[in-house]
């Protein structure tokens, strides 16, 4: 996906809403638990709820390879059936030495037609540059993540800078705008503002809204830029919004709320 298609379609939905597919199998409605493709039923069924609020789908991959083979198929399903005007984002953060993450690339990009992939800079570019290659898709760079953990080596001083600031500086010369984004959590807003002197053209992809505490007016204050330049995502919050038959009906209500509420920021 190119990046003004993704821009064209976060104004004619009014939207930059990213629905997380983090669907745990112990976690959906108990009625569909006994159908031989469970969890790609729940997920057919929040994306045909949900696709015209939305701009993307973010899987992360935990979820299905947990489940092995049945869990790989479900996702390749899932992935099919998103429509292509939507935004296909792996959150498998991947990242080893070249020749591992050219096959890691292959296979999220190649295989599973993924628009996109989350990966971890820790190895550096040589391990960055296999997905990178890939024309009209997309690398997201962990980038500053809200986990306890991040303080451990995200928020360490390194010289006048944190360790975050010089990984995004870094790691933003290894791509452009049009194929390399960020991963900063939604309770980082405040470094937002920090963030985008660094890096102010390229999107970023902002999780941890509601269910870890992030404020959406808080990371759209801080965080856009001229093409609004954010694809937040909203996991559990919205696909586990009904326990029920009425699931899909309950995850509507959720993703239309935030929908109407980034509509009156765009």
């Amino acid at each position: 996906m190119t990046r003004k298609f993704l821009i064209d379609q976060i104004k004619e939905k009014k939207s930059y809403l990213c629905v997380g597919l983090d669907s745990d199998f112990e976690k959906i409605p108990k009625h569909l638990q006994s159908l031989p493709d469970a969890i790609f039923e729940f997920n057919r069924q929040i994306i045909d709820a949900t696709k015209d609020l939305c701009v993307a789908y973010k899987i992360n991959t935990a979820f299905y390879e947990a489940r092995g083979i049945r869990g790989w198929e479900a996702m390749e399903k899932t992935v099919q059936y998103i429509p292509a005007t939507h935004f296909k984002i792996a959150d498998a953060k991947r990242g080893d030495i070249g020749n591992t993450s050219s096959q890691y690339a292959r296979a999220f990009f190649e295989v599973l037609n993924f628009d996109a992939i989350t990966v971890s800079p820790y190895m550096g570019a040589d391990s960055i540059q296999p997905f990178l290659d890939f024309k009209d898709k997309w690398t997201i760079v962990l980038g500053l993540t809200s986990n306890k953990g991040s303080e451990d080596f995200q928020q360490r001083k390194l010289g006048e800078n944190f360790l975050y600031e010089n990984v995004i500086q870094k790691a933003s010369q290894w791509g452009t705008k049009d194929n390399l984004m960020f991963v900063v959590g939604a309770t980082m807003a405040t470094e937002l503002s920090t963030i985008r002197k660094i890096i102010p053209d390229n999107f970023l992809l902002i999780p941890g809204v509601v269910a870890q505490g992030g404020s959406l007016e808080e990371v759209s204050q801080f965080g856009f830029n001229k093409d609004c330049g954010l694809i937040v995502n909203a996991s559990r919050a919205i696909i586990y919004a009904g326990k029920d038959r009425n699931f899909a009906k309950e995850a509507r209500k959720v993703a239309l709320y935030y929908q109407g509420e980034m509509k009156s920021y765009l």
